[in-house]
């Protein structure tokens, strides 16, 4: 069965390619539920608001995964688990997404024409 109801942002994939913003994603959001403290460990955050984290944080996974962390009903547990699994990616992505950024050439775009564009839309 498949969420009904509408996702505040894309659910993690069981791959983890889309880790990186799902869990910043995620942290706001819980964050602007008043939730943020349920994810963190050792908590102190009432039952209530554990359960509300939990539900948040298992619509926004990937089907496999869900089956995969049926068993986990901590928010802080899972959140740790799902850390450990997919966390590695900022040491692998991240770099080179930050070199890929500092090396973008403009001058390596096929037209003049669109250069100019660029460089004009720039200075303005």
């Amino acid at each position: 069965m498949s969420n009904i109801a509408k996702l505040e942002f894309e659910a993690l994939n069981i791959s983890g390619e889309n880790y990186l913003s799902w869990i910043l994603d995620a942290e706001i959001h819980q964050d602007a539920m008043g939730l943020g403290d349920a994810i963190k460990g050792g908590n102190k955050a009432s039952e209530q608001d554990k359960a509300k984290a939990m539900i948040f944080l298992r619509r926004h996974l990937y089907e496999g995964l869900k089956i995969e962390y049926l068993t986990v009903k901590d928010p802080s547990v899972l959140w740790k688990n799902l850390k450990e699994r997919y966390d590695h990616q900022k040491t692998v992505i991240l770099p080179k997404a930050r070199y890929d950024w500092m090396h973008l050439r403009l001058q390596d775009f096929k037209t003049q024409q669109y250069r100019e564009k660029v460089f004009t839309n720039i200075l303005n």
